[in-house]
């Protein structure tokens, strides 16, 4: 069979046609997430030790650079004790995984279809997964960084309060936002080549209007209000809320971020249905 589906056949475009579809595939879909992962460094010495030696470096060269250059301070005492050296970065770290989850999902989705375009033309196989693939690379990378934040944690503050088991929680809504954008991207990206090149741009720009390098509370209130117009910024405190702070998520502030979250992942997963029969006749 040379096309994936029957131009003439109408797209099923249910959230219920998701889940079979992950829950049918879910071997594939795990054998290929690993490929994807270990791929990734395929012939390098250090192999799938990057995923773990890259966000250790970042974070060395961070303390180093923002407490013993810039001497800076975060201004909130952690662990009931006044900011220590190093401590600027632990914060900061949080928030460049969190920015580098979405980041990961902008920039590699427009590509998904367009550089897998077997899987388009050649065999029978479910597209509706890939960008679950992609997703779940990006998790797999920002949990090892999460790992080594949590070292970190322990040698330079302390042990981490309980409250870092709601983590998960606060994801939640992050991830389903991802995938919608994946589904949206992936599509997009096969109809209109430019828009990967504009996705780096987009991450840029994500990163610099979020409270990354410092707390949100420093801007004018005027400001502040674009900042939580950022999907980033809502997400990087919440996460720095549970981990750092000891406290609480916003729950009702979840509840919010999710249902947009769900809203995004509806029109995403709709609009890739729906135009995915027309995928082999670009490519």
């Amino acid at each position: 069979m040379k096309f994936v589906t029957d131009p003439n056949a109408l797209p099923n475009t249910s959230v219920l046609q998701f889940f079979k579809s992950v829950i049918k595939n879910r071997h594939l879909v795990n054998q290929m997430t690993k490929r994807d992962v270990v791929g990734r460094y395929r012939g390098s010495f250090i192999g799938i030790g990057w995923s773990f030696l890259h966000p250790l470096l970042m974070l060395a060269v961070f303390t180093f650079v923002f407490s013993a250059v810039f001497q800076m301070r975060w201004g909130v005492p952690i662990n009931g004790q006044e900011e220590g050296k190093g401590v600027f970065a632990i914060v900061l770290f949080i928030g460049l995984i969190i920015h580098s989850f979405l980041a990961e999902i902008l920039t590699r989705s427009p590509s998904l279809i367009v550089s897998n375009t077997n899987y388009v033309k050649k065999v029978i196989f479910p597209l509706e997964i890939m960008p679950w693939v992609s997703v779940l690379s990006a998790l797999i990378h920002a949990s090892i960084s999460i790992i080594v934040w949590l070292f970190a944690y322990l040698l330079l503050i302390g042990i981490p309060g309980w409250q870092v088991v709601f983590l998960p929680l606060v994801m939640i809504p992050l991830i389903t936002l991802a995938l919608g954008v994946a589904y949206l991207l992936a599509s997009l990206g096969v109809f209109m080549r430019d828009i990967g090149q504009t996705m780096g741009v987009i991450s840029s720009v994500l990163l610099f209007l979020s409270p990354v390098f410092f707390p949100l509370e420093r801007l004018p209130e005027q400001f502040q209000t674009y900042f939580l117009l950022n999907p980033l910024t809502f997400m990087i405190q919440q996460a720095r809320e549970v981990l750092i702070w000891k406290s609480l998520p916003d729950f009702y502030g979840l509840i919010i971020y999710m249902l947009v979250a769900s809203l995004v992942f509806l029109l995403g997963f709709t609009w890739f249905q729906k135009t995915r029969k027309g995928f082999a006749d670009v490519l």
